[in-house]
């Protein structure tokens, strides 16, 4: 079966698009991030937290750019219903995913590397590096809801608050 990976003008897809797997997520994420005239021309950097600007996608896939100065992270999320997969293009992002026992556990991505994540999965991830990183995300179906999480004090992650989004991440 081939997938038509072709870009498209970012809108909402309908509902009846078919939603991508992470392998074809994967695809696209790095095919755009090997094609820096796509996105180059589009990085910002603010100080104020992360940006990120909406890309053109296929049917049935948001696709984002984010730029990661210094010290600018998300908070631990999920991304509800949606598969994701973020390519790194440009600098060193860390992911932290929880063990089973709820202990943040740090990867490091650098350029050119790939990470997935599968709806209901819980991860952040900061910029704990000395350098501005770019990356490109695409969330399958196209990203509606996310939920973040708090430690409680004996360790548990438990649900903090729920919210409808079509953002890679919203304010507090």
């Amino acid at each position: 079966m081939s997938i038509d990976l072709s870009p498209r003008p970012a809108a909402a897809a309908p509902a009846s698009a078919p939603s991508l797997g992470v392998d074809a997520l994967i695809a696209l994420t790095r095919s755009i991030a090997a094609q820096p005239e796509l996105w180059q021309p589009l990085v910002r950097f603010q100080e104020s937290g992360r940006w990120w600007t909406r890309l053109e996608a296929p049917d049935g896939v948001d696709v984002w750019l984010l730029t990661w100065l210094p010290s600018q992270g998300t908070e631990l999320h999920d991304h509800g219903a949606s598969a994701a997969a973020f390519t790194i293009a440009a600098g060193t992002l860390t992911e932290f995913r929880p063990d089973a026992g709820g202990t943040a556990v740090p990867r490091d991505f650098a350029a050119g590397l790939t990470q997935t994540v599968d709806p209901g999965d819980l991860h952040d991830v900061l910029n704990r590096g000395t350098e501005p990183a770019v990356s490109i995300h695409a969330y399958s179906p196209p990203l509606t809801r996310m939920t973040y999480w708090a430690t409680t004090t004996d360790g548990r992650l438990v649900p903090a608050r729920t919210v409808d989004t079509d953002e890679p991440e919203t304010d507090k």
